[in-house]
């Protein structure tokens, strides 16, 4: 018998039991399913998150100040001043670093235009957009001549733009920080919310030596940031970065702290990918269960045809033949469902991305696994029913009632 013959033959079987056959595919529909809907929630999750890290920076390395200890009063990483810009034209220095941002900051009450904001205040190098992979919306950047005269110049973010400036382009106008007249050169393009549920684009920028003697007295930096060239160098700037500025502090225990995105961008994908998988590994339990139901619905299938297998097998028909006939009929069970239920995984992710604005992504590589597994199977579920029925005795099967 042929293999496309045992096909037709396995379909007219499946067909005569339409309702029977979709119970016993619902299993491996619910399985299926389950992971397809779970991966692409997950995976949309964490492409989210990594789109916020890479919006913080591209090999961004930040230097942060250290902490102190006095008498029973102790502080964490940022509490103590011990950075400098001359740190940071040092660190400029190190092989690999493309760009560089000594960066200070508070929050100011502003005004312009008749009406006041609560902002943060940074002031920052004229790298701060390539640092921070920021392009302008309009305008252009303050430069190195802006930071060498202590210049009064200010790029805004769009959300200061819009509390300031309804409806007005804000290139050319003042902005008062501190009562000190800035002029707003640039306005920087909208970012939104970063990964911690800060808003990107509530913020002015000025150059860090306006604001460390115009706005501010200080001389020192809250941070420093830094741009390696690539991820592969990003390791060793790291480590150059802690050697020089133990150097240059001359401290045997560091009194700063290095931190750099592909740590962040890691920890968030392996917590992601151990989600993806937990989930996974729980809607696999459905396809163990869908399996089962296919086993036992083969193995009726087997009795109640016992007296159609003696006459093929009286007709000519072998053993393999037999052993093939309900091999498919169980693959062609699970297959079916595996297809219904990517489809239904699918669906299901979709309408929950557009009830609650979750971003879903499906992975081509889930979908094939869940295919195969499926027809995996409904191998290993139907072959033991399969074998049982090609062993049947022909004439013990003729007699059967």
């Amino acid at each position: 018998m042929r293999i496309f013959a045992s096909i037709r033959i396995a379909g007219r079987a499946l067909r005569r039991n339409k309702m029977r056959s979709l119970l016993t595919m619902l299993g491996i529909i619910i399985g299926v399913g389950a992971v397809i809907g779970s991966v692409s929630l997950t995976s949309g999750a964490t492409k989210q998150v990594e789109d916020q890290v890479s919006s913080l920076g591209e090999s961004v390395i930040t230097v942060f100040s250290g902490n102190f200890t006095s008498g029973a009063m102790r502080g964490g990483w940022g509490s103590a001043p011990t950075l400098t810009v001359e740190d940071a034209k040092a660190i400029a220095g190190i092989k690999n670093v493309v760009a560089v941002s000594p960066e200070v900051r508070d929050r100011e009450q502003v005004l312009a235009n008749g009406l006041n904001w609560n902002t943060q205040v940074m002031g920052e190098s004229p790298d701060y957009p390539q640092i921070r992979n920021w392009s302008m919306g309009s305008g252009a950047m303050f430069g190195d001549q802006d930071v060498r005269s202590l210049a009064k110049t200010a790029i805004i973010g769009q959300t200061v733009a819009d509390e300031l400036f309804p409806n007005q382009n804000p290139v050319g106008q003042t902005i008062r920080i501190r009562n000190l007249p800035f002029l707003i050169v640039g306005v920087l393009g909208a970012k939104g919310f970063n990964l911690f549920g800060q808003d990107q684009d509530d913020t002015i920028v000025v150059p860090y030596t306006s604001h460390m003697h115009r706005i501010t007295t200080r001389t020192f930096v809250n941070d420093i940031l830094v741009q390696a060239a690539n991820d592969k160098v990003i390791d060793s700037v790291q480590n150059d970065i802690t050697d020089l500025l133990l150097t240059r502090h001359r401290s045997k225990e560091q009194d700063f702290t290095v931190r750099n995105q592909l740590e962040l961008m890691q920890a968030v994908t392996a917590t992601s990918r151990a989600m993806s998988f937990l989930l996974a590994g729980v809607a696999a339990v459905s396809l163990v269960v869908g399996g089962i139901g296919i086993m036992n619905i083969m193995l009726v299938s087997v009795t109640e045809r016992t007296r159609e297998i003696g006459i093929r097998m009286a007709v000519g028909a072998r053993a393999a033949d037999i052993l093939v006939q309900f091999l498919i009929e169980a693959v062609t069970l699970s297959a079916i469902g595996g297809s219904i239920g990517i489809m239904g995984g699918m669906g299901f992710s979709w309408l929950i991305a557009y009830i609650r604005h979750w971003p879903t992504v499906t992975p081509f590589v889930w979908m094939a696994i869940a295919f195969v597994s499926s027809a995996l199977i409904g191998i290993v579920s139907g072959f033991y029913p399969a074998w049982k029925a090609s062993k049947l005795d022909p004439i013990d099967a003729l007699r059967y009632e």
